[in-house]
C-alpha cells in the first residue's frame, strides 16, 4: 500500500495505538495454537451458558402476572448475562496472559 494514500480513521487510530504501544513499551505476542483453542472452548462454553440462559428466561416469561414480577425477572436475566460476560472476559484475558487459570 503507497503511504500517501489517504488513510481510513481506523487505519489513522490503530496507527496511533501502536505508535503508544511502542512508547508504553509494550509489545505484541501472538496467541500459541494452545491459547486459541482455550478461548474457542471457552467461549462455547458461555455461548451454552448464555442460551440456557435465554431458555430459562423466556420460560420464566410465561408465569409473569404483573409488571413488577417482569421487571424483576428482566433485571435478573440482565444481571447474570452481564455476570457472564465479566467472567467470559476475565477468563479469556487469563488466557491471553498465559496464566492458565480457567
Amino acid at each position: 500500500m503507497n503511504d500517501d494514500a489517504p488513510k481510513s480513521a481506523i487505519e489513522l487510530a490503530m496507527a496511533r495505538l501502536k505508535q503508544k504501544d511502542t512508547v508504553a513499551g509494550t509489545t505484541e505476542t501472538p496467541l500459541t495454537e494452545a491459547q486459541k483453542a482455550a478461548i474457542a472452548d471457552t467461549r462455547q462454553v458461555y455461548a451454552a451458558r448464555r442460551a440456557q440462559a435465554e431458555i430459562m428466561h423466556a420460560s420464566s416469561l410465561a408465569s409473569v402476572v404483573d409488571m413488577d414480577s417482569l421487571q424483576r425477572l428482566q433485571e435478573g436475566f440482565r444481571r447474570d448475562t452481564d455476570r457472564m460476560t465479566r467472567e467470559l472476559d476475565e477468563k479469556i484475558a487469563a488466557i491471553r496472559r498465559g496464566s492458565g487459570e480457567v
